[in-house]
């Protein structure tokens, strides 16, 4: 099994997860260009990918979504919200109504050999979800875009082989930018975005032996720092309530603009 992140960031998002029979995508938020691009280097192209999970409507989770189903007739997995959502936005262009495949929070998916189950999250769009695909006994998540995470965001996250968990801004950094009032309240709110020490706390409680790797994702670019995410989780970690240290773990920044290295998961 394996997890990559194409690109992740406030100005799109990209995540391939695949085992050797099945290829999926978690969000088209590039252009298709860079899509194809990284699924270049991933030894793949368009035509492999047997469907894309789409998390919510937002712009930088669909803007590549529509070309790339358009020229490979890729299914489209998104919960019912999503998919009213997106076909009233005119960024995604037209799209065949068999395209569309209805999924629900909770509920197994079977797409081939790999099992996806989505999970609710916190945000402010129709009706958003996280990833969690499981191949076997190996599983990898794919969770951004929450203001909070609760006891049931936990209970959805723990036992992962990998994840790659929302780190989007640094809290101070978005206080002094130059970010409108209401646009701060609303990252900062419940249906915003998790912060650094955020990520790094409900990593705290989810952290275990078997977790082989941790990809930092969805960087705010005016408001984050790949080097402050990674230094401030890894401090939550080492100074929060838990047995382990960062360094136990693999814990990497997935950038923007660059393909990051594939995690394998044996």
């Amino acid at each position: 099994m394996r997890l990559c992140s194409i690109a992740s960031g406030s100005s799109g998002n990209c995540i391939y997860v695949g085992s050797e029979a099945t290829h999926l995508l978690v969000d088209a938020g590039v252009s298709g260009k860079r899509t194809e691009s990284g699924l270049k280097q991933l030894g793949l192209t368009g035509r492999d990918i047997d469907g894309i999970l789409v998390t919510h409507e937002h712009s930088d989770h669909i803007s590549g979504l529509g070309a790339l189903v358009r020229k490979y007739g890729i299914p489209i997995y998104a919960t019912a919200g999503t998919i009213q959502a997106m076909k009233s936005c005119t960024q995604l262009g037209r799209v065949e109504e068999e395209l569309f495949h209805p999924v629900q929070e909770d509920r197994k998916l079977v797409i081939k050999d790999l099992t996806i189950n989505p999970m609710r999250i916190s945000h402010d769009a129709a009706q958003p979800v996280g990833y969690r695909i499981s191949y076997g006994s190996k599983r990898v998540a794919v969770c951004t875009d929450l203001g909070v995470y609760n006891d049931y965001t936990v209970e959805c996250l723990k036992g992962m082989d990998a994840l790659l968990l929302e780190a989007n801004h640094d809290v101070n950094m978005l206080q002094v930018g130059p970010y409108p009032y209401y646009l701060k309240q609303r990252i900062l709110g419940e249906r915003g975005h998790l912060s650094n020490e955020n990520s790094g706390r409900l990593l705290c409680r989810i952290l275990h032996d078997g977790l082989k790797a941790v990809l930092l994702g969805h960087l705010s670019k005016e408001n984050n720092l790949p080097e402050l995410a990674f230094e401030s989780v890894r401090m939550e970690i080492n100074q929060g309530d838990t047995p382990y240290r960062a360094s136990d773990f693999d814990i990497r920044v997935a950038r923007r603009s660059e393909v990051s290295p594939a995690i394998e998961i044996a």
